[in-house]
C-alpha cells in the first residue's frame, strides 16, 4: 500500500468531503491562494473555485462566527485557524455559540461544522505558536475534541468530523505534518474511539498525538527488557472513549499516560481519574503522568528540547511503576 503524509492525508480528506457533498465549503486565513499556514489545502481553490474555498480577513472571530450561523443554515463549514493559541481570539464564539446553540435550541438545529487548527511544539515557533490546549476544549460540553496521531487517523477522523452533525475542534499537530504511513486511496472513516496500536499484557500507556509514537518506541525499549508494553491512541478527547483505556488497565494493572501538553491540568489528569474510579481495585501502582512542564514553551532550540516530553520519559514513569 502507498504511503502518504498527514499532511497529504488530510488534503485527500477534504477533497473527498468537497466531491461528495456540495454543502462543505472552507474558509480562513490565506488558505485559498497560499493554500493556508497548515499547506493541506493547497490545490483545493484551483479544483472547488473561489466560491467554496474563500481567504478571509485576520479575524479569528469572524471565521469562527462565519461557520456557525452558515452550519446553522444548512452548510458544511470546514474552517481552518492558523494556530491553536488564537484560538483565544474567537473563544466566546466557540465556547457560548457553537457549543451551546444545538442545546438550548432543544436539538432542533445542527451545527455540522469543523474547526481546524495545529498545535504542538518542537519546531521553534514560540510560545504563542506551541501550545497543546485539547484540555480547554474537551472541558466545554457540545463540541467534539479530535486528535490524530497518523496519516490514516487523520484521513478518516477528518471524514468522520465533516460529516458529524456536531461542532468538532480538530487539532493537527504541526510536527506530524510531514510524517508517512500507509493510507488506502478510497474513502474511509474511523470512529471516535481509542485504537490499540500495540499489544501488551504487563503495562498500559495511554497517549494522544505527537507522544503515540513517543510511546510506541518506549514500548520497543521495555520488550528488550522482557516487557510488554500495550500503547492506546485516544483518537478524542470528546466523545471520551473510557472502556478501552479501563480494560487494558483490568489486564495490565499498571497505567502510564503522556501527553504534550503541561501535566498542570492537562487531560491525562482526566485520564487518570477515569482509572482511579473505574479499575482502582486492579492497580497495582499509582498512574504515572508524562507531560511538559508548567512553562511556555520556549523558543531557543536547546530549551525546547529540553522542555519537550519524549519517550526516556514514558520509559521512566514506566520503571517506577513496575
Amino acid at each position: 500500500m502507498r504511503k502518504i503524509s498527514m499532511r497529504e492525508a488530510i488534503n485527500e480528506a477534504l477533497h473527498t468531503a468537497f466531491n461528495s457533498d456540495p454543502s462543505v465549503f472552507s474558509i480562513g486565513e490565506d488558505i485559498a491562494v497560499y493554500g493556508g499556514q497548515l499547506r493541506c489545502s493547497y490545490d483545493l481553490i484551483q479544483n472547488f473555485g473561489e466560491k467554496r474555498i474563500m481567504d478571509t480577513p485576520i479575524s479569528e472571530a469572524a471565521i469562527i462566527g462565519t461557520a456557525i450561523g452558515s452550519s446553522m443554515l444548512g452548510l458544511r463549514p470546514v474552517v481552518e485557524i492558523s494556530y491553536i493559541d488564537f484560538i483565544g481570539t474567537c473563544f466566546d464564539q466557540i465556547m457560548n455559540q457553537a457549543a451551546k446553540l444545538r442545546y438550548m435550541y432543544g436539538g432542533r438545529v445542527s451545527l455540522p461544522l469543523v474547526i481546524r487548527t495545529q498545535g504542538g511544539a518542537g519546531l521553534g515557533n514560540g510560545a504563542q505558536h506551541s501550545q497543546s490546549l485539547e484540555a480547554i476544549f474537551a472541558h466545554i460540553p457540545g463540541i467534539r475534541v479530535v486528535i490524530p496521531s497518523n496519516a490514516y487517523d487523520a484521513k478518516g477522523l477528518l471524514l468522520h468530523a465533516i460529516r458529524d452533525n456536531n461542532p468538532v475542534v480538530f487539532i493537527e499537530h504541526k510536527g506530524l505534518y510531514k510524517k508517512k504511513c500507509e493510507v488506502p486511496e478510497e474513502p474511509y472513516e474511523c470512529g471516535y474511539n481509542c485504537d490499540i496500536k500495540r499489544e501488551g499484557s504487563d503495562i498500559t500507556i495511554v497517549a494522544y498525538s505527537s507522544m503515540v509514537d513517543q510511546s510506541l518506541r518506549a514500548a520497543k525499549e521495555l520488550e528488550k527488557e522482557g516487557i510488554q508494553a500495550e500503547v492506546i491512541d485516544v483518537r478524542s478527547l470528546e466523545p471520551f472513549d473510557a472502556d478501552t483505556i479501563i480494560s487494558s488497565v483490568s489486564k495490565t494493572g499498571h497505567a502510564v499516560i503522556a501527553h504534550e501538553a503541561c501535566v498542570k491540568g492537562g487531560f491525562g489528569a482526566e485520564i487518570a481519574a477515569v482509572i482511579q474510579e473505574k479499575a482502582f481495585d486492579k492497580l497495582k501502582e499509582p498512574v504515572k503522568r508524562v507531560g511538559a512542564p508548567n512553562v511556555p514553551v520556549p523558543f531557543a532550540p536547546v530549551l525546547e528540547k529540553a522542555y519537550l516530553p519524549d519517550y526516556k520519559d514514558i520509559l521512566d514513569a514506566a520503571h517506577s511503576c513496575l
